[in-house]
């Protein structure tokens, strides 16, 4: 799922994932982020600690719960 981008999920990994957390970079002016998928999680926390271990600025993603 990492790496992925969330519309290119199927039904069955939607349904597996529902409820946990992505992050996805923030669009800025002086980005063109390509939209997928950098962490996931039970929640926003457990995606943080992953994106920090990469050495990924939290600060720089937005945070979104997964639904079916």
């Amino acid at each position: 799922m990492i790496g992925r981008s969330p519309d290119r999920l199927s039904l069955v990994e939607r349904r597996n994932f529902a409820g946990l957390w992505i992050a996805l970079e923030l669009y800025t002016p002086e980005t063109l982020p390509l939209k997928r998928i950098e962490a996931a999680g039970r929640n926003v926390v457990e995606c943080v600690k992953q994106l920090k271990s990469r050495g990924l600025d939290p600060l720089n993603f937005e945070f979104v719960a997964l639904q079916s």
